[in-house]
Order: structure tokens, then C-alpha cells, then sequence
């Protein structure tokens, strides 16, 4: 089992920046890919960004291409997701999620976070 925690989330302004971070505790001894979703309101949970154990892969969505980077210490077992240039349409929760896949398929993500908010005012 994998535990993971998401945070920090919170509320900015459309152009500003976050930084969330995903915990892993657990059995985080096996290499797995981790990706970022998320769900706004009213919408079906989406893929965000994936990175693989090495970091040697990413995928991202297109509409946060150049925007955000996903990147992870696994000395640390986190993982991070830097957010740049935010906009009002990325509110949303966001999850972190846990895979021995690199997918960014959501039903392949065995391991989930308990999400964080984002909200993005224009």
C-alpha cells in the first residue's frame, strides 16, 4: 500500500504561481510513476502530468504545456507540481496518484491522494 498527501494548494490570481507537493509513504520502495489530475467542478477528473521513477519521462496536457513542470526527489519519496502562469480555468482539485505505468490513463492509478484545492481568480 501507498499512502499519498497532497498540498499546497490555495488561492491566487490568474498569472501567479503554486507549488503543490505529493507525499508518498508506505511501500514507496517500488518505482513507480506518479501523475497529477484533477477535477473541476461539475467535470469528470482529467490528467494533468505524469513523470516517470527516473524523471528520464514527463507528459503533460496540452493546455498546461509550458505553464506547469512536474519533477520529484525520491530521497524524499515527493513529488511536486510547479504551476506558472495560472489561469481561471485551472481551478480545480487536484490529485496526485500512484502507477507502475507511465499512463496517463486515470483508471490505471491504483494509489490516490485525497486532493487539494486550486482556485484561480481573474
Amino acid at each position: 500500500q501507498v499512502q499519498l498527501v497532497e498540498s499546497g494548494g490555495g488561492e491566487v490570481q490568474a498569472g501567479g504561481s503554486l507549488r503543490l507537493s505529493c507525499a508518498a509513504s508506505g511501500r514507496t520502495g517500488s518505482r513507480y510513476v506518479m501523475g497529477w489530475f484533477r477535477q473541476a467542478p461539475g467535470k469528470q477528473r482529467e490528467f494533468v502530468a505524469f513523470i516517470t521513477w527516473s524523471g528520464a519521462m514527463t507528459n503533460y496536457i496540452d493546455s498546461v504545456k509550458g505553464r506547469f513542470t512536474i519533477s520529484r526527489d525520491n530521497a524524499k519519496n515527493t513529488v511536486y507540481l510547479q504551476m506558472n502562469s495560472l489561469k481561471p480555468e485551472d481551478t480545480a482539485v487536484y490529485y496526485c496518484a500512484a502507477n507502475d505505468r507511465a499512463t496517463a490513463r486515470l483508471d490505471e492509478y491504483g494509489y490516490w491522494g485525497q486532493g487539494t484545492q486550486v482556485t484561480v481568480s481573474s
